[in-house]
């Protein structure tokens, strides 16, 4: 650790566990002080009590909230008050169907949550960015936001919007300090996926299948996907705006026979 972020107020949604834990744990270490947000009570406590234990320096604020609720979002930053520096939109769900199976529900459950929840966090912080010429917006995308894989439908279709609002907000507001960034992880050791394999006919069988994939012969974890975040947010790439970082192992690049 560094200080790479020292002085610097972040928002990390979708902090409780998994990605959002790492960043938030990794962010901490680097010296930022962080408003984590989750839906989840109980692992959000878990996390902050693991933070401020770790890093008893810093200030760690914590909210529940539905990112999907716009007013709950924009009076969950209200509350928290004061400037920040930085927000990392983290927080989505896995929303996998054939196409014709998606329901009503889910189609908009998909885009609630994954693309209209990381704008509702963007539209609260942006105004005091503006203002201060300075903040960084960072979008946990996905290597589906520019692959498809059949039967994950409408996953992709909302991923690629949220690469889209990546780069249309980077450029909107590249001349007044913002930078708007993306980072496309592919398979990661979390507990959704964990979960995915379990719920396979042969677990051992779906998690050779997924390394398989990978040209490296294994996926990410959550920590090597919060470094990426560190360097991303902080002032190492201040050229970096409008992109996207992939962080999938060779994943998508390699064609398969």
């Amino acid at each position: 650790m560094t200080g790479r972020l020292n002085g610097r107020r972040i928002a990390v949604t979708g902090a409780a566990q998994g990605i959002g834990r790492a960043i938030a744990l990794d962010f901490a270490g680097e010296g930022a002080d962080l408003l984590l947000i989750d839906i989840d009570p109980a692992a959000l406590e878990a996390t902050v009590q693991a933070l401020r234990e770790a890093w008893p320096a810093r200030r760690i604020d914590a909210a529940v909230c539905d990112i999907a609720d716009p007013a709950a979002v924009a009076q969950t930053f209200e509350t928290a008050g004061g400037r920040f520096d930085g927000l990392v939109n983290n927080a989505g769900v896995n929303v996998f169907h054939d196409p014709l199976a998606t329901s009503q529900e889910e189609w908009r459950r998909a885009f609630a949550i994954n693309l209209e929840g990381a704008w509702a966090c963007a539209r609260a912080v942006l105004p005091a960015m503006i203002e201060q010429r300075h903040g960084v917006i960072l979008n946990i995308a996905s290597t589906h936001a520019f692959t498809i894989i059949p039967g994950t439908f409408p996953y992709p279709v909302v991923k690629h919007a949220l690469l889209g609002l990546t780069r249309s907000l980077g450029l909107e507001y590249a001349d007044r300090g913002i930078r708007v960034n993306a980072i496309a992880p592919g398979y990661v050791a979390t507990q959704k996926v964990l979960d995915w394999w379990a719920t396979a006919p042969d677990p051992e069988a779906a998690r050779a299948a997924t390394l398989e994939l990978h040209p490296q012969g294994r996926i990410a974890t959550p920590e090597e996907i919060a470094r990426a975040a560190v360097f991303m947010i902080s002032d190492e790439c201040p050229f970096m705006t409008a992109t996207c970082l992939t962080i999938d192992g060779g994943l998508s690049v390699q064609q398969h026979a």
